[in-house]
């Protein structure tokens, strides 16, 4: 499975982007798609994930009034709404993706098979 995620930008704090990640996988809603996202001297943390059929979601704390995770599994793509941008949620973002994972392991960054190469999201103050 290919990830191909895009929607980074520079944005001002208060802003709000649309991230996307298409699959080359037809079979795309076998898998839980999730968003992590790495800060500079930092390590990778989990955003958000969402199952392939059904709508269930999941989010991290620190993004659950402000993130929005959705798919769209006829165009083998996952969304991320990141409204209210603060300068903390600078970061490169990941898709991934998990085949068939059971929800108490989407948090986990070992459960994802694969990974798409990461989009840049800067917010200034």
């Amino acid at each position: 499975v290919q990830l191909q995620a895009s929607g980074g930008g520079l944005v001002q704090a208060g802003d709000s982007l649309t991230l996307s990640c298409t699959a080359s996988e037809n079979t795309f809603s076998r898998y839980v798609m999730g968003w992590f996202r790495q800060a500079p001297g930092k390590e990778r943390e989990f955003v958000a994930a969402i199952r392939g059929i059904g709508g269930s979601t999941s989010y991290a704390a620190s993004v659950k009034v402000r993130f929005t995770i959705s798919r769209d599994n006829a165009k083998n793509t996952v969304y991320l709404q990141l409204n209210s941008l603060k300068p903390e949620d600078t970061a490169i973002y990941y898709c991934a993706a998990a085949y068939q994972a059971i929800y108490s392991q989407w948090r986990r960054d070992s459960t994802y098979h694969y990974w798409g190469q990461g989009t840049l999201v800067t917010v200034s103050s």
